[in-house]
């Protein structure tokens, strides 16, 4: 159950960072107000994920999931680019990510 609560605090994240980005720097109201009920919604979520998750390895994959899937979106979706360096990068971030879930349960 907590890993959902993790999902989902990284769905929520997501979340508030592309509307964050839609806002236009907060000039535009609906996605401000969106982005403000999304963060608080991935705080709240990752607040009941650290009940049963280490915090090392709750906010480890919830930051870098969160990079990996903004990345995508902003990719895909906004136009930005994607170099080899981000690529590399983004590779190093889910391999941090494995490797930090592999110790924890050890």
């Amino acid at each position: 159950m907590y890993w959902i609560f993790l999902c989902l605090a990284i769905f929520f994240e997501v979340a508030g960072t592309t509307t964050m980005k839609l806002s236009n720097g907060l000039s535009k109201v609906i996605p401000s107000a969106l982005m403000i009920v999304f963060y608080i919604s991935s705080l709240s979520f990752l607040t009941l994920a650290l009940k049963n998750i280490e915090i090392s390895i709750a906010y480890a994959v919830w930051s870098g999931m969160g990079i990996v899937v903004i990345t995508l979106i902003g990719f895909l979706y906004f136009g930005e680019s994607l170099s080899i360096v981000k690529i590399i990068s983004i590779l190093l971030i889910i391999i941090g990510v494995v490797t930090l879930n592999f110790t924890g349960k050890v």
